[in-house]
């Protein structure tokens, strides 16, 4: 959807409780969730939602500017909050690579990404683990909800996309953005189960929903 001159994604789930369409900002991902009954199109949805852009484009102007990969900065990972941390020219004994997760070392304090190497280069080391462990993670859910649908991707790819969380191509290749691993685990769990959806159905018909693109195999 198109916000003030820039996409931004939307996000649509058919729950057979909801009573009426939900419009819901995430001002984490800055992206827009719609809540729909079942009776109600994909289509009818988007329109709901397309009636509503003053309020979304107002809710939007709250989603904070994009933080920096440096040391010290905080950013999401897994949907949780972690401290940026640069360990050294060198690996810790231990380490599983040049990038990795730890959990907090205090009580009250943050879980840590810790990156080694030239200190000109967290940005970019970071940048490439994050878009790893997309990969790692959407890949497999891809897969997963695929052969559940009996189903099978003809490639998968993580690109840096911001307009849309993920896609199915006629080819059957499935591509997916990369900041989804900033996001909660639920979130990839949806995204990648709509995605496999679409590889029996291509439009979001009745029949897409209930191959599963509601994102429950």
């Amino acid at each position: 959807m198109q916000i003030d001159g820039r996409m931004v994604p939307v996000e649509i789930r058919h729950n057979p409780r909801a009573r009426r369409i939900i419009v819901r900002v995430d001002l984490t991902m800055g992206s827009v969730q719609i809540v729909a009954p079942s009776r109600h199109s994909f289509s009818q949805a988007l329109s709901f939602a397309r009636e509503q852009k003053a309020w979304i484009a107002e809710r939007l102007s709250r989603v904070p500017p994009p933080v920096p990969f440096e040391p010290g900065a905080r950013i999401l990972y897994r949907g949780v909050e972690h401290l940026v941390r640069h360990a050294g020219l060198r690996r810790e004994p231990g380490a599983p690579g040049p990038v990795w997760a730890v959990p907090p070392s205090e009580p009250e304090g943050l879980p840590e990404i810790r990156v080694t190497g030239d200190p000109d280069f967290v940005s970019r080391r970071l940048g490439d683990w994050l878009r790893a462990q997309a990969k790692e993670e959407l890949t497999l859910r891809a897969i997963q909800y695929a052969e559940g649908f009996g189903v099978r991707p003809s490639r998968i790819t993580v690109r840096d996309t911001s307009s849309r969380w993920g896609s199915c191509a006629p080819s059957r290749a499935l591509s997916f953005s990369w900041r989804l691993i900033l996001a909660p685990p639920h979130v990839l769990d949806y995204v990648a189960a709509h995605e496999a959806a679409h590889l029996r159905e291509m439009n979001h018909g009745p029949r897409f929903w209930r191959a599963g693109g509601s994102g429950h195999a």
